[in-house]
C-alpha cells in the first residue's frame, strides 16, 4: 500500500517561510505533491511532521494549517484505500491525479473545510468554530462520504433535517446549521462552482422565539447572600454571575476578554464582541468588591481571573471555563433556591426583568436583552443619553 508522509521545505531565503509538500511513495516510487501552505522554519516538527502552532498571535493561523493538513492526509488516504480495494495497479502519480481532480469538482466538505480555513485566517474564530460543529455534524449524516456541491439538493437538505431532529435537536438548533450551510451553498454560488438548486427551500431557516429565562431580584439577593467561602468554585461562579448582573447584562465572553485598561475614571468601556458596538458603563462599588475579591494574576493584561497563564488554545479554554461557570450554576441555584436551569446568560435576561420592575423606560433598557431583532436595539440603543442607563443601573444595584 502507498504511504504518505508530510514534509516541510525551508524557503533558501533568510526571514522567508518554507513550504508544506507531501511525499507519496507507492512501489518505491516516489512523488511531491505541493501545497500552497507556508510557515517559519521554527513552527515545524519535523519528526511529528506537525505544525507547532505554539501560544503566540498566529496561533489560529498555525492552527488552521495543520486542519487543513489533516483534511489533506484524510483525503489522501481515502483515494489510496479506494485504488486498493480496487484490486489494480496504481502509481502515485495516480494518487496526485486523483486528488487534483477531486479538489477541482469542489466536493462540499472540500469547499466548507476551505471556507473555514479562512475564517481563522480573517480571525472570525467563533464563526469558524460554527462552521466546524456544523461540518462534523453533516459529516456524521452523510457517514464520512463527501459530495460534490452540484448534487446538494432540496432532497438531501431534508434528508438532513430529518436527521437532525431525529438526534433531538430542537428548530433553533436545526435551523441555525441550516443557515450555515446556506452560507457556504451561496458562497459557492458565487464563485460559480454550482449551479442554484434551491437546496433550502423546503428546510426551516427562521429563529423561532425563545423563552427568556431571568430570576426576580429577591433570589439574585439570595445568591449575593449565600456563604460560599468553603466552596470557592462555586463562590467564583456566584460572583461572575452577579458581575455581569453588575454590569448591565455583560456577555461571558467579554468579561473573559475585559482589559485592565478598560476601566479608567470610573468607567468601564467595552465593544461587544457579538456585534461590536461600543458600551460605557459607570463603576459602581459592588463591581470593584469582585474585583477586590477576585484579582487576576500578577502579570495578567485581563481585568477578571476568567482567562489564565498560560495561554494555550486560548477559545478551547474559554469554552471549557464558561462550561465549568455554568455546570457550577446549577448548584448555586439549588442552594439559593431557584428552580429555573441558571446560565450566565440569565444575568443578562434578569437585568432586563429587574428595570422593567423600576419602572425605567423601555428606550433605556432596550439592549439586545430579548428583543425580536438585534439591529433595532443597537439602533435604538445609539441614540440614549448613557447617563440615563448609568442611573437605571445604579437604581438596580441599590435593591440588593
Amino acid at each position: 500500500m502507498a504511504s504518505v508522509k508530510t514534509k516541510f521545505r525551508p524557503s533558501t531565503a533568510t526571514g522567508k517561510e518554507g513550504t508544506i509538500y507531501y511525499q507519496i511513495i507507492q512501489n518505491r516510487v516516489i512523488r511531491q505533491l505541493k501545497t500552497d501552505y507556508r510557515i517559519f522554519t521554527h513552527e515545524w516538527e519535523a519528526e511529528k511532521e506537525l505544525v507547532s502552532t505554539g501560544t503566540g498571535n498566529r496561533y489560529d493561523f498555525l492552527q488552521s494549517v495543520q486542519e487543513r493538513i489533516n483534511w489533506d492526509i484524510k483525503r489522501l488516504q481515502s483515494i489510496i484505500n479506494k485504488l486498493e480495494n480496487n484490486h489494480i495497479k496504481y502509481t502515485a502519480d495516480d494518487i496526485i491525479s486523483t486528488f487534483h481532480k477531486s479538489a477541482n469538482e469542489q466536493s462540499l466538505f472540500n469547499f466548507m473545510q476551505g471556507t473555514i480555513v479562512r475564517l481563522k485566517q480573517m480571525g472570525k474564530t467563533r464563526t469558524a468554530e460554527n462552521y466546524s460543529y456544523a461540518l462534523k455534524s453533516f459529516m456524521q449524516f452523510r457517514q464520512g462520504k463527501d459530495i460534490p456541491l452540484p448534487e446538494v439538493d432540496a432532497d438531501l437538505m431534508q434528508l438532513y433535517e430529518a436527521y437532525l431532529q431525529g438526534k433531538g435537536a430542537v428548530r433553533n438548533t436545526s435551523s441555525f446549521y441550516m443557515r450555515i450551510f446556506r452560507a457556504v451553498y451561496n458562497r459557492a454560488l458565487e464563485k460559480g462552482l454550482t449551479e442554484q438548486r434551491n437546496p433550502f427551500r423546503h428546510v426551516y431557516t427562521g429563529v423561532d422565539k425563545t423563552v427568556k429565562r431571568a430570576i426576580p431580584l429577591a433570589a439574585i439577593k439570595r445568591m449575593k447572600n449565600l456563604d460560599l467561602s468553603l466552596q470557592p468554585g462555586l463562590e467564583f461562579t456566584r460572583d461572575m454571575f452577579l458581575f455581569s448582573f453588575y454590569t448591565r447584562g455583560m456577555g461571558f465572553v467579554d468579561m473573559a476578554y475585559l482589559k485592565k485598561k478598560d476601566l479608567q475614571n470610573g468607567t468601564l468601556s467595552y465593544r461587544r464582541r457579538k456585534t461590536g458596538q461600543q458600551l460605557i458603563i459607570k463603576w459602581e462599588k459592588q463591581m470593584q468588591e469582585i474585583i477586590n475579591k477576585h484579582p487576576a494574576d500578577n502579570g495578567s493584561t485581563y481585568l477578571l481571573p476568567i482567562l489564565r497563564y498560560p495561554y494555550h488554545n486560548i477559545h478551547k479554554h474559554y469554552r471549557n471555563i464558561l462550561s465549568s461557570i455554568n455546570r457550577n450554576l446549577k448548584e448555586v441555584a439549588k442552594l439559593a433556591g431557584i428552580t429555573i436551569p441558571l446560565s450566565m446568560y440569565c444575568a443578562r435576561h434578569s437585568w432586563a426583568s429587574a428595570a422593567k420592575g423600576k419602572h425605567i423606560p423601555l428606550s433605556v433598557i432596550s439592549e439586545g436583552m430579548g428583543h425580536d431583532s438585534e439591529s433595532t436595539t443597537q439602533i435604538y440603543l445609539a441614540s440614549l443619553d448613557n447617563t440615563l442607563v448609568d442611573n437605571a443601573n445604579a437604581q438596580i444595584l441599590k435593591s440588593l
